[in-house]
């Protein structure tokens, strides 16, 4: 069979597992020499990728649920949709989202996601009590930051390299409503979109699209939307109409002079402010997933997703500094997003840090590689680093000089083995 990663690139033919019980699994496992976990394949690019990989889809039971304290215990093929749909009519919401709500709780852990809370709550590995482990040779074990916890913080970020998540136990935020309250403000330009993510650093919920191609004063426009759970209302989630991409969009279709035009009419057409309005889960947290294969717009190609993250200090310089690379090769894409990240934690490979992130997707063509490897160059300039979650062609040095921890984790993967069974395209080509 034919996978990729959610960028659809690379495309590579793989033997695909199913297990539905941990004696399948470990089984399965015995059998074959390298593997790695697939998940639900929104990871973007080749960090989920191997000959061999193993689907946790048929893994998604419910196990356990505190009604009073909110702890919540399942299968790692659960998906966060899953849990909304259970949940939020019960008066519960997940801690920390990422962009779409279609990735699996052992994924979501894998790649420990962050959200648009991150500077409130941080990552999700926060909201993550304990979960079971299954290593190379089929034992398992339990990890939580009082039991092995040198497995959890090497797990939680690890990209499935340190062996399968088999269940965990998480803890969920109480809600009132299915709805957000939220704030619009239309930003003129880097600085003021900025100054204004500070203004509001006490609102729960805070991210901006930003405008990657405009230029001189107008650089880094952007709008920003702030949010916070509304104190009453139905606790049913709005029903909302699902479109979809039936075929792949003509890559022609995006290009520089398409791109600026979308981004004009977009930014012009935000009032200055809207205060207030209420606004659904759904739309707020995830308006992409409503529509199914949005990642064909991109061409047969694919695309792949640059992310940054710039500490606080390097702030507005350093993202000017990316911004005017991204304008003057006119390669930016119309899906461009700026977050407010608060301060990292111990895990290994997690990939926030105190300041922003900024993630822009671009269309697979000969000239964007290039353009990529100057980006890092900036980044690590400017203290940064990139997500892996994201990636599909950083480079071995570029990974060690933006992980430092990445000589523990590798000695974790060899005392345990993990590095002769669990791994990915990705960890070959980073050496980890």
């Amino acid at each position: 069979m034919k996978i990729c990663g959610w960028g659809r690139y690379p495309q590579i033919e793989s033997e695909g597992l199913h297990f539905e019980t941990r004696n399948q699994l470990c089984s399965s496992l015995e059998k074959c020499a390298e593997c790695i976990v697939y998940a639900r394949g929104r990871s973007y690019g080749d960090s989920a990728l191997n000959e061999r990989v193993i689907f946790t889809d048929r893994f998604d039971k419910f196990l356990m649920f505190d009604r009073t304290k909110g702890i919540l215990s399942c299968e790692s093929g659960v998906t966060i949709a899953e849990i909304i749909e259970a949940f939020l009519p019960r008066g519960w919401f997940v801690c920390v989202t990422p962009g779409t709500k279609f990735v699996s709780i052992g994924g979501a852990i894998a790649s420990d996601v962050h959200g648009k809370n991150h500077h409130k709550a941080g990552c999700f590995s926060e909201c993550v009590i304990s979960f079971y482990l299954m290593l190379p040779g089929g034992d398992i074990v339990r990890c939580s930051r009082e039991e092995n916890p040198e497995l959890f913080h090497a797990t939680c970020g690890g990209m499935g390299l340190t062996g399968i998540i088999l269940e965990a136990t998480i803890r969920l935020q109480p809600v009132r409503s299915a709805y957000i309250r939220e704030k619009v403000i239309r930003c003129e330009n880097l600085e003021e979109v900025l100054d204004q993510f500070e203004k509001n650093c006490e609102v729960p919920y805070s991210v901006a699209w930003i405008d990657c191609l405009a230029k001189g004063d107008d650089q880094g426009r952007s709008v920003l939307m702030l949010g916070e759970h509304a104190d009453s209302g139905n606790l049913s989630a709005a029903l909302e109409r699902q479109i979809s991409m039936p075929f792949n969009s003509p890559a022609f279709l995006i290009n520089k002079s398409t791109v600026s035009i979308f981004n004009h009419l977009y930014y012009q057409k935000q009032q200055a402010c809207v205060d207030g309005r209420l606004t659904s889960i759904n739309t707020f947290f995830y308006p992409l997933d409503r529509i199914g294969h949005w990642n064909r717009m991109y061409g047969s190609k694919g695309f792949t997703q640059f992310q940054l993250v710039m500490p606080k200090e390097a702030g507005k310089k350093g993202l000017s500094t990316i911004l005017d690379r991204i304008s003057v090769a006119g390669l930016g894409s119309f899906l461009a997003v700026l977050k407010l990240l608060g301060p990292g934690n111990t895990n290994d490979l997690s990939f926030p840090m105190e300041g922003y992130t900024l993630a822009l997707d671009f269309k697979i063509q000969q000239e964007l590689f290039p353009l990529l490897d100057e980006l890092d160059r900036i980044v690590l300039n400017y203290g940064g680093r990139s997500y892996l979650t994201k990636d599909v062609r950083m480079s071995k040095e570029v990974f060690r000089m933006g992980y430092p921890k990445w000589e523990k984790f590798s000695e974790i993967r060899e005392r345990y083995r993990m590095n002769r069974k669990f791994n990915s395209l990705q960890s070959r080509r980073l050496g980890v």
